[in-house]
């Protein structure tokens, strides 16, 4: 494994404050893309089992996707050790309610964590809710995330605003990766110029007549592996609808297979704002609500319940206000997923991203740069820009 010197300091840092039993409860660990936190953590496990063999370290992060690749990348390595686990941060702290029928009606708060240490990837995802939850069972948390994000949408709360150790240096094998060269662009600059910059990698003129059927191409090969990102809600709206029409779907309606995305957390249900899945089934109840089982990307266990149809192709995720109060009590809330905006997409990752770029006026230029570089990031492989 590379071992940069920042990642050795920060190595040393952390071993100090879990050795320390006067320590804070957690400590929070950024770093940009390419800076090699996920190597710093396969490292961290190896030297805590080379000191305290019976050790237990629970990791987790915030979607199952996330969680799945932590998992392989730490199998892979030959660091996961025997007590360790690795699960989703829901799955890691809260347990399921089932009635005598076998159904599930709900999720509890569990009792107990069985770990000495809980280590949480992608955690600037995490909710002040979930956050103040994982800190009551009293285990050492080292939080570990991205600082050049975007902050959560909801609320003041941002976990990873000011991390205590941060990995800035971009190390050898990402120095080359024309992803990870864009988002440095877009984290120091807020610019991307119209150009190719490798063979999966490009940015078009949005005034070039070719760029529209170039574009219309890629939408036309929509799948799982990809994400559609753009900046307004009404952009949005229109490439959902444009990707369905190009995808076959004849009604404006959502139908079995469609993709869907939660737009509220309900954590008694397990849902979770920006959880991506597919319609399994969808029945019309009456006027505001759907009756519908979605199957989650990330393999966790499948939604069934109502949904409130106003919500799809909303402008706007429906608020609490007495106009919407009573649908909003009643039902979750779901919308198309073709095309998310880049705040919807924070912690999702895919192999093709097709972003829109689109700017609001009331954003600084900080803020842009923070919106463009967690747009870029998105990107796996391939990564197509439209813009200016």
């Amino acid at each position: 494994m590379d071992v940069s010197n920042d990642k050795k300091i920060a190595l040393k840092k952390i071993l100090a404050w879990y050795g320390d039993p006067k320590a804070e409860a957690f400590l929070t660990l950024g770093g940009y893309a390419g800076t090699g936190k996920t190597t710093l953590l396969a490292l961290l496990r190896k030297i805590l089992f080379q000191k305290e063999v019976k050790m237990k370290v629970a990791f987790a992060a915030f979607t199952g996707k996330a969680t799945q690749v932590l998992q392989h990348y730490l199998q892979d390595n030959n660091v996961l050790y025997k007590g360790d686990s690795v699960s989703t941060i829901h799955g890691l702290i809260y347990s399921i309610m089932e009635n005598e029928r076998h159904e599930i009606i709900g999720w509890k708060k569990k009792d107990k964590i069985k770990a000495d240490l809980i280590i949480i990837d992608e955690a600037s995802m995490v909710d002040q809710k979930i956050w103040l939850d994982l800190l009551s069972f009293d285990v050492p948390i080292l939080a570990v995330g991205d600082h050049g994000q975007l902050p959560p949408v909801q609320g003041s709360f941002n976990l990873m605003e000011v991390p205590m150790i941060r990995l800035e240096d971009i190390h050898r094998q990402a120095q080359d990766n024309p992803i990870i060269k864009l988002s440095i662009q877009a984290r120091q600059t807020g610019q991307i110029a119209i150009g190719k910059y490798g063979q999966f990698v490009r940015k078009l003129s949005k005034n070039d007549p070719e760029a529209n059927d170039l574009l219309e191409n890629y939408l036309s090969s929509y799948n799982q592996d990809t994400l559609v990102l753009c900046g307004y809600n009404n952009t949005r709206v229109k490439l959902n609808n444009y990707i369905r029409t190009l995808l076959g779907f004849e009604s404006p309606l959502p139908s079995s297979g469609d993709r869907v995305i939660c737009l509220r957390n309900n954590q008694q249900k397990a849902l979770f704002n920006g959880m991506l899945g597919k319609l399994a089934w969808i029945k019309s109840i009456d006027d505001d609500f759907y009756e519908i089982k979605i199957n989650w990307d990330d393999n966790e266990t499948a939604f069934e319940g109502l949904a409130v149809k106003k919500q799809f192709s909303a402008n706007s995720v429906l608020n609490w206000s007495p106009a919407t109060r009573q649908l909003t009590l009643k039902a979750d809330l779901f919308d198309f997923a073709y095309a998310l905006t880049v705040h919807k997409a924070q912690g999702s990752q895919s192999k093709r991203v097709i972003l829109f770029e689109e700017r609001f006026k009331q954003m600084s230029d900080l803020d842009y740069r923070r919106w463009l570089y967690t747009a870029v990031t998105r990107a796996q492989e391939e990564l197509i820009i439209l813009g200016d």
